[in-house]
């Protein structure tokens, strides 16, 4: 991975007609490494670029508001790979420990952009699909794998693999009850929707710096972590 983000931040360096790779090359090769080449070509109009910034600012205001989840370190609204824009998180330090505060407080971010949008554009969009997904799978990680669902209590529902046919094959048997399997999807739903909650609550508490933050963005195109925090 290194090497992929040194030869990339090279080619851009050298691109740019520069006699040595500096920080901005190789800020640009790690988020196309990662995410993909920017798209500047992708012509948006601006009721489209709108609802972006306000889905991206409502990402980036709750990472700059909750201290247990990882730093943020940009938002953009230049199209990259498949996404419209991104809001980026920089982990200060590897982590061993995956914390209920902190896996809250990441679904929280996860949804600020569903919930910015229905917010400031009073409707939502199908650009919360990657988000929504995430979100499900972490909360049901922490429904049956990690035991931090008081209602389901300290118990493994993960679903036990067997491989067929000299490995060819792998099914999945489930060693719960249906009604246990409802419990879950019970479980896992609330869980969501009260982080869903959170996330409108705390934007309509700071819906000036949303505003602000979304505005920026549309002036600006990306926005650092220092940017948001001072907006």
């Amino acid at each position: 991975d290194l090497e992929a983000v040194i030869n990339e931040s090279a080619l851009i360096a050298v691109m740019k007609k520069k006699d040595a790779v500096e920080l901005d090359d190789l800020e640009e090769a790690r988020d196309k490494v990662k995410w993909g080449r920017q798209k500047r070509s992708k012509v948006m109009d601006e009721s489209d670029k709108r609802i972006t910034a306000y889905h991206e600012s409502g990402h980036a205001l709750i990472a700059a508001l909750l201290p247990e989840v990882e730093p943020l370190h940009k938002v953009t609204i230049i199209p990259r790979g498949v996404a419209l824009g991104a809001t980026m998180q920089l982990p200060e330090r590897d982590r061993y420990h995956m914390q209920k505060r902190y896996c809250l407080g990441q679904l929280a971010v996860l949804f600020g952009g569903r919930a910015a949008e229905e917010t400031f554009c009073n409707d939502i969009s199908a650009g919360a699909r990657s988000d929504i997904k995430q979100a499900t799978e972490l909360a049901r990680m922490m429904v049956c794998e990690w035991g931090m669902s008081e209602a389901l209590g300290p118990i493994s529902y993960s679903e036990a693999e067997e491989t067929l046919f000299l490995g060819r094959e792998i099914t999945r048997t489930r060693n719960h009850s249906e009604q246990t399997a409802q419990s879950i999807d019970r479980e896992v739903q609330a869980l969501l929707t009260s982080c869903l909650e959170r996330s409108r609550q705390l934007i309509r508490d700071h819906s000036d710096a949303c505003d602000r933050i979304a505005r920026a963005l549309l002036r600006l195109e990306s926005l650092s972590g220092t940017d948001v925090e001072s907006l």
